[in-house]
């Protein structure tokens, strides 16, 4: 009985040592975000983001190393898009809202997938309508294009008379930090709350 109970504190010993060596040894040479992660992504995050050149309301050309300077959470739309656009982005804006409360600075970006129509007075006054710290960006067709293919965005005019058109889209908002770009994406349906809890988490172990 003796030997029993030593050999099972012992095996006990080794798995929490081993425990132990994973999560400060292990995690190293893994995924940092790992606890944070709700989605997968295949072949890796690293598959989206990357370097974006747009333009400024202020009619600027500008980097992602310029707007992209905090914790951002990165959505392509169109300022007239009737319905989904408009509730993407006052969720993000919340959500932000939420996480200044929780003492966390993120910044809201959002990029047009319709430069035809969204000038760059077009987004910015869209941006500045939806939340005060939004950054509203357009740019050239192949400027928004280049950038919708960096994050495998997807979007199609629909036909329509003069500037009276619709634009099929995906909708997904990327969360980007500074010094590792794209970590995580989010569906419609997460709430605020949900968005600014697993945000957190990735600032937390950035």
């Amino acid at each position: 009985m003796r030997r029993l109970a030593f050999l099972s504190a012992s095996v006990a010993i080794v798995g929490l040592m081993g425990g132990v060596w994973y999560a400060t040894m292990g995690a190293k040479g893994g995924d940092q975000f790992a606890q944070c992660r709700s989605t997968a992504i295949a072949g890796g995050s690293g598959q989206i983001g990357g370097p974006l050149t747009l333009v400024n309301k202020d009619g600027e050309t500008v980097t992602d190393a310029d707007f992209i300077t905090e914790p951002t959470l990165l959505y392509f739309g169109y300022t007239f898009c009737p319905d989904v656009c408009p509730l993407d982005t006052v969720r993000n804006a919340d959500a932000v809202d939420v996480l200044a409360d929780r003492g966390y600075s993120v910044t809201p970006v959002f990029v047009t997938i319709d430069p035809n129509r969204d000038t760059p007075q077009a987004v910015g006054d869209f941006a500045a309508n939806i939340h005060e710290k939004m950054i509203g960006l357009t740019g050239s067709e192949e400027q928004i294009k280049a950038a919708s293919q960096t994050y495998r965005t997807y979007y199609k005019r629909q036909p329509g008379e003069d500037d009276y058109y619709l634009v099929d889209h995906s909708t997904f908002t990327y969360l980007v930090l500074p010094d590792h770009g794209f970590v995580e994406y989010f569906r419609r349906e997460v709430s605020p709350d949900e968005m600014a809890t697993k945000v957190a988490c990735f600032v937390d172990a950035s």
